[in-house]
């Protein structure tokens, strides 16, 4: 890995052309099969990897801002397919094991039908990013069912739920979360007792925006990334990569690089322009036809709070960018 220093407080992470061919392909015979099997417009979108940042090209290389950056504060070997592919440890779906659960925890205050049809939103997202898996909602559990412990963060001061497992906080991307001005935050200090989740009741839920929806996507699916067996990404720009805070989260892209693109790929299997079409139908569907499970009542709040996707503006070019090349346009 080298760093280009592109101006006095930015850095960029630049690999290599063959090490990033390298790292999508592999120089093993065996595994270099797997990519044979792609489509020459399939393996032409791939290639744009070789060249991140290159003026039109799809891809960008990383950029590390400051010393609180993800890779700098958390040095990792780079993962690449053959390593990824090789793991005996990674996680494969099947015929019996096909399907995606989220689970929501907690209450959402007062907001109801909207928060509702959020969720339902963040299914149908999840759904078409893993394209060819199915996606399921478990019913909604209190704090207290978890058993989980928490605390008071010492930082924001803020409640935070310890776990063994990602559990995602809407309220963390809010955009005043770190400042003293959030109306979550505590108005006086407290020291809970263990079991004592009655703390949790009535806590605030941020605004629904086009942005906390669009940073809601990004975790959801990076977390269940690292289900397959993707580790952060250190190739190019790409939402595997890790990140430290908000302003770094804000960077990463909505989708995957090449890199980590072949590794969904070859763990799910799809056609990756059926992928892309059904990312860009969920950001640019009519709100009429949003599929509902709920009846009527679900149907007329689509109505009544249609998807905020205008933070999605850029993703629906660069996936329309991206159909160009797969179908030749």
């Amino acid at each position: 890995m080298t760093s280009g220093v592109s101006s006095s407080t930015m850095k960029v992470i630049q690999h290599s052309t063959e090490r990033l061919r390298t790292a999508l392909v592999s120089n093993s015979q065996t595994v270099a099969k797997l990519y044979s099997k792609y489509t020459k417009e399939e393996r032409r979108l791939l290639e744009e990897g070789f060249h991140p940042g290159e003026p039109g090209s799809l891809f960008e290389p990383i950029t590390v801002h400051s010393d609180s950056d993800w890779i700098l504060a958390h040095p990792e070997e780079p993962q690449d397919f053959e390593t990824f592919y090789k793991d005996p440890y990674r996680r494969t779906p099947n015929a019996d094991h096909s399907t995606i659960y989220l689970q929501t925890i907690g209450s959402f205050g007062e907001v109801g039908a909207q928060t509702d049809l959020y969720v339902e939103w963040l299914r149908d997202y999840c759904q078409a990013f893993f394209y060819g898996l199915s996606v399921k909602l478990l019913p909604t559990v209190t704090v207290s069912e978890t058993r989980c412990s928490f605390r008071v963060n010492s930082n924001s001061h803020n409640l935070q739920i310890l776990t063994g497992m990602g559990v995602f906080s809407f309220a963390r991307y809010d955009d005043n979360f770190y400042t003293r001005s959030y109306a979550g935050r505590l108005k006086k200090q407290i020291q809970p007792k263990p079991g004592a989740y009655s703390v949790f009741d009535g806590y605030y839920t941020p605004p629904i925006t086009s942005s906390l929806l669009l940073r809601s996507c990004k975790t959801m699916t990076h977390e269940i990334g690292h289900m397959f067996g993707m580790k952060h990404c250190q190739w190019m720009n790409c939402i595997m990569q890790g990140s430290n805070h908000l302003e770094e989260s804000d960077r990463r892209p909505l989708d995957f690089c090449p890199i980590c693109l072949h590794k969904l790929h070859v763990s799910v299997g799809f056609q990756i322009a059926e992928r892309y079409k059904a990312l860009l139908h969920w950001m640019e569907e009519d709100q009429s036809q949003t599929s509902q499970p709920g009846g009527s009542s679900a149907c007329h709040a689509s109505h009544s709070f249609p998807k905020p996707t205008e933070a999605f503006q850029t993703s629906k070019i660069w996936l329309h960018r991206c159909l160009d090349i797969l179908e030749k346009r």
